[in-house]
């Protein structure tokens, strides 16, 4: 065999396993891949293994109990629609809506070019907490915290969202469904609207995180009067003790959910990746200690400086005129 020939035959071997090795690497990479963005989201939640939980586990049980849906729609204004879909039980929520929330955050975590999120209930009523069917199936003290921490996780990082979000309050906000809305960033609430932390009268405490977020946003004894009150919160209330930041009042035949995307682009107007960045340094400087806080906004800081948004502004306009 000629030197050209052993050449030739040498380089379809080293071809043959490249192809083989970039079909390989493609493989590795996006495994690797899932497996990062999968650790990511975990890394946003509240539990992991570390802390017993298996979330394989109670998604199978939550899995049984079947009925209605969580639907989304990403516009391409950058401003997505989710909608709790159970009519039929005042829209509270499944075993398997639990899991599609779950989901659902996932794709936002994904979706980059997301600037907003409006939450709402279909047919004119927010969400009534847990559906009672499945309640009652996994009512066992054991499954009852894999339920808590599977929806402590996934309410945690829907507020983590680099999303500015608002829950648009129509009708009753009840239980799981009050907590549902501190998960927000703002609430619209309807002028016949109501939002009532009812878990005192079923005997429990808030499960899903909403007393730890509703001392936040209301501070405690407003959240003390909430809870230990089961006090009903109007908009004229909520507005007061600041659990409402605003009151739906459509007219001209424009719906409640054209005047919440309304009302949201005064804070979503702008390029995606500064906005994102402005959740993304708020929520740090709510969560974390002064100077990771600091450190936080600074590495933030650093993903818009200099960039398209900068620039065009330098461009534009001075703000010293």
């Amino acid at each position: 065999m000629s030197f050209s020939a052993a050449i030739t035959n040498r380089e379809k071997i080293t071809l043959f396993y490249r192809m083989a090795l970039s079909s390989a690497g493609r493989h590795i990479l996006r495994t690797t891949c899932c497996t990062v963005r999968r650790f990511q989201c975990r890394g946003k939640a509240v539990y992991s293994d570390v802390h017993g939980f298996n979330e394989e586990d109670i998604r199978g049980k939550l899995l049984a109990f079947p009925g209605g849906s969580v639907d989304l729609v990403k516009q391409d204004s950058g401003i997505a629609v989710m909608t709790i879909n159970n009519p039929a039980r005042m829209n509270a929520f499944s075993g398997t809506m639990m899991v599609e929330l779950e989901e659902r955050v996932t794709q936002l975590e994904e979706w980059t070019e997301g600037k907003g999120l409006i939450v709402q209930g279909a047919a004119g009523t927010f969400c009534s907490g847990s559906d009672l069917n499945a309640v009652r199936a996994i009512s066992n003290p054991q499954d009852g915290m894999k339920m808590c921490m599977f929806m402590q996780n996934t309410l945690t990082r829907l507020l983590r969202l680099r999303l500015i979000s608002v829950a648009m309050v129509e009708g009753m906000a009840l239980g799981g469904g009050a907590e549902f809305t501190t998960s927000c960033d703002f609430r619209l609430m309807s002028p016949d609207s109501v939002i009532q932390f009812v878990h005192k009268h079923m005997g429990l405490v808030p499960g899903w995180g909403g007393a730890a977020r509703l001392v936040r946003i209301v501070g405690s004894q407003n959240a003390l009067r909430l809870l230990g009150g089961a006090k009903k919160v109007d908009p004229e209330y909520g507005t007061q003790i600041g659990l409402a930041s605003g009151v739906l009042n459509p007219a001209n035949g424009t719906c409640a959910l054209a005047e919440a995307e309304q009302w949201l682009a005064q804070y979503t107007k702008g390029p995606a990746a500064v906005i994102r960045a402005v959740k993304q340094v708020v929520v740090s400087g709510r969560e974390l200690p002064l100077e990771e806080a600091l450190r936080t906004e600074k590495d933030v800081f650093g993903t818009v400086w200099g960039g398209p948004a900068n620039l065009a502004a330098l461009d534009s306009k001075s703000k010293h005129k």
